[in-house]
């Protein structure tokens, strides 16, 4: 595939239609919520690990009622997903690799546009977006999910690396208002355990994976890969959690998609692709354009 359709295609992804463009090269030095040699520098410039990475964590927030009530109701996503996920990834570069002052801007318009979000399941458990139990699970599980795509389907991760990326995201963590948010594999484990039982089926997650295998989402010479990654996504949810969602044999990843899956991952690692956060990110730095492609 043309490396120049590739880049356009990665920087289109993250950058939604109604947003001002931000320039992650600006201003030169001002460092980002986690350092350039960070875990999390090296796992973010991936976008498989990102796409497989992103529909993992938000399967394991719609298994939450109260976060899945709150994303279904209160957002795009069901009838038109393809701009939420730009601003889910656009928020996710600029959390990051922008420099710190941007993302505090973001992250704090955030917050008061989910101060507006509140209501009920249809159980009539009462929710709000910026409940602190609710931030914790959300952050939590999106921790989970970039870090085992990485780890499962571009480069494995040691026990050390695998803590520093949950520990990493505690600054944007606290700006976001999740106290509780694990910063160890130890932690994570344990709000999971303690989650587990407040988890449970519903159709939603199946109308996402649904959403997520025929949404437009990869260039069309590689879009025949899209199913196999989301089938990617599930594989990497946590084994007790398939088993509450319903997720069994029909969407095991086949031999074929985790060969496939694994070698657009690695492929994507070595592809330095000018004008993406990570690179931009970098030269703010002083960095080489390609210094997280070394790594």
């Amino acid at each position: 595939m043309d490396s120049g359709l590739l880049a356009k295609w990665v920087k289109d992804l993250i950058q939604p239609d109604d947003a001002p463009r931000l320039d992650f090269g600006a201003p030169v030095g001002e460092p980002a919520l986690a350092a350039p040699d960070s875990v999390s520098w090296r796992v973010f410039k991936n976008p498989v690990a990102l796409f497989v990475g992103g529909v993992a964590a938000v399967v394991l927030e719609l298994a939450e009622p109260r976060v899945r009530t709150g994303v279904w109701e209160h957002s795009s996503f069901r009838r038109d997903p393809l701009p939420r996920l730009k601003r889910t990834g656009l928020a996710a570069m600029v959390t990051v690799y922008g420099p710190r002052s941007a993302a505090e801007a973001m992250i704090a318009g955030v917050r008061r546009m989910h101060d507006r979000v509140a209501g009920a399941t249809p159980a009539g458990a009462a929710y709000r977006a910026n409940d602190v139990d609710l931030l914790d699970w959300v952050q939590a599980t999106a921790s989970f999910g970039f870090l085992e795509a990485y780890h499962a389907y571009v480069a494995p991760l040691d026990a050390a690396d695998r803590d520093r990326f949950y520990a990493e995201a505690a600054p944007a963590a606290a700006l976001y208002g999740a106290s509780g948010a694990p910063s160890s594999v130890a932690q994570w484990e344990a709000q999971l355990a303690d989650r587990l039982p407040t988890l449970e089926r519903s159709d939603i997650v199946f109308e996402f994976l649904d959403l997520m295998g025929r949404t437009a989402l990869l260039p069309v010479p590689t879009r025949s890969l899209q199913r196999g990654l989301v089938r990617a996504a599930v594989a990497i949810t946590p084994p007790e959690v398939r088993a509450v969602l319903g997720l069994g044999r029909a969407w095991g990843l086949g031999p074929v998609e985790g060969r496939l899956a694994r070698w657009a991952g690695r492929a994507a690692d070595r592809l330095v692709i000018a004008g993406t956060p990570a690179v931009e990110a970098c030269r703010r730095m002083g960095l080489p354009g390609d210094y997280l492609y070394r790594r």
